[in-house]
């Protein structure tokens, strides 16, 4: 009878604990309130039309992803006292050549939503 109890208390302290690990290693950041979110779309300047598969990365940061079908693109990043953020064509012959442009966000900033319109280099 003794023993039952001590196994309970043991074993519900091993599962809090495993449960403690997981969110201290896999937690993401904006739980922490240091974070930003960056949402927008990517357009050709002069026709107005969504551009796909343009990098949108965070300089400085191992950070970037690709606009989707519609130009679509959003993501989380940490709050810097400015924080860059780099439009790429990096697949220049499937959408045309488009000059990259770069934008800088305030650190006052918790969401932020981009209309970006790019030139085509031509």
């Amino acid at each position: 009878m003794k023993f039952s109890w001590i196994k309970k208390l043991l074993g519900g302290l091993c599962l809090s604990s495993v449960a403690f690990v997981f969110q201290a290693c896999y937690g993401t950041p904006q739980d922490f309130g240091e974070d930003m979110w960056v949402e927008g779309k990517v357009t050709d300047k002069t026709t107005g039309l969504p551009i796909k598969g343009i990098k949108v990365s965070v300089v400085d940061r191992m950070q970037y992803l690709y606009t989707n079908e519609d130009g679509d693109f959003s993501f989380y990043t940490m709050r810097a006292d400015s924080t860059v953020v780099r439009f790429e064509d990096v697949d220049s012959i499937e959408n045309g050549s488009y000059a990259s442009k770069e934008i800088v966000l305030s650190d006052s900033l918790r969401v932020v939503n981009l209309a970006v319109d790019l030139d085509e280099v031509k």
